[in-house]
């Protein structure tokens, strides 16, 4: 490379392989089949999910997370993911203190939005305990459209000027057309995706109301898809209006039943986030001598999801979330955070 342009190179480390080629032999050896695909969480995470997997988490910061499959991959002392930190919060933050990751694409993580910061996850970076190479959301976003279309990167004119740009792995490329300056961003294909959904039939046909953030793109370029749903429902519901489904059963190898499953993050139209759970959980991450215990409590001496939401106050706590997003919607003023 010539010297003049060694500073167009992001020095970051690419965890991923952007070539759409190899990931094309994966996806041309996957099973189309329209079956039957429900299994509980522990068998997903048990059948799809390998220690050194690279992962990705569908939703929005605390909204729509898939709690439940994260809870477990703990449970199941899965080690040395990579992670991307694709508008990430309280999902990057459980796996972070369960000690399961061990690299990431990063964006936003350590913010648990306006409720602080989780000092846990802080020291990953603090102490240099994680590899790191950094992004934006949107970058992170168009990488995984990239994959989903199937082409090595998406160019785009972000991060610019930034140390964001020097410690990514992006390179700068010249338009051959208009000859302006361009970042080329590699596609991501994540091994495993492992998203929350509003409603799915048992094939994996699946539905999400309001906003899909990346989503679309996420279950497409993974190699491999883990849904969990609040509801199930008939194929024949699906087919009455085809517009709806965001998913496509094709790309879904797990369908979990869940309902509740973003607790304690929110589902929107569902229920509202647990703010006194979430507070508890920043109280506690700030030494391991508070974070064990707590982890010990809620993840690890709990055998599955619903023993968990029994702990956190079952289903009148339950209630109260549903009520909190009713009012939520219609008078925000209401919800006090």
């Amino acid at each position: 490379m010539s010297e003049d342009l060694a500073s167009d190179v992001g020095v970051g480390k690419l965890f991923t392989d952007p070539d759409p080629d190899k990931a094309r032999e994966y996806f041309r050896s996957k099973s189309r089949v329209m079956k039957d695909k429900l299994m509980d969480v522990s068998q997903a995470v048990s059948l799809f999910i390998s220690d050194g997997d690279y992962v990705a988490i569908g939703g929005f910061g605390t909204n729509r997370i898939p709690t439940a499959v994260l809870h477990e991959i703990l449970r199941q002392g899965k080690k040395e993911l990579g992670l991307s930190g694709h508008t990430a919060t309280h999902d990057f933050q459980i796996l972070a203190a369960g000690g399961a990751i061990n690299r990431v694409d990063v964006a936003y993580v350590v913010g648990l939005e306006a409720r602080g910061l989780s000092k846990a996850a802080r020291r990953l970076f603090e102490e240099a305990h994680i590899e790191v190479c950094e992004w934006t959301n949107a970058a992170l976003a168009w990488r995984y459209r990239a994959a989903a279309m199937g082409i090595p990167f998406m160019p785009a004119r972000v991060m610019f000027g930034t140390d964001t740009f020097k410690y990514s792995a992006a390179k700068q490329i010249h338009c051959p057309f208009t000859g302006k300056k361009l970042l080329a961003l590699p596609a991501l294909y994540p091994d495993v995706a492992i998203i929350h959904v509003h409603r799915a039939d048992k094939f994996g046909n699946a539905q999400i109301d309001g906003i899909t953030v990346s989503d679309f793109d996420v279950a497409r370029a993974a190699k491999r898809v883990i849904l969990t749903t609040e509801r199930i429902i008939d194929n024949e519901e699906i087919r009455k209006d085809p517009s709806r489904t965001l998913i496509p059963y094709y790309c879904v190898d797990a369908v979990c039943h869940v309902p509740y499953g973003s607790y304690p993050g929110n589902m929107p139209y569902e229920y509202f986030s647990d703010e006194e759970h979430l507070r508890q959980w920043l109280a506690s991450d700030g030494h391991a001598s508070t974070l064990e215990p707590f982890l010990q409590k809620y993840v690890f001496g709990t055998k599955n999801f619903s023993e968990y939401i029994e702990l956190c106050g079952g289903w009148e706590k339950l209630l109260e979330l549903r009520k909190l997003e009713f009012i939520h919607e219609q008078e925000p003023d209401q919800v006090a955070m």
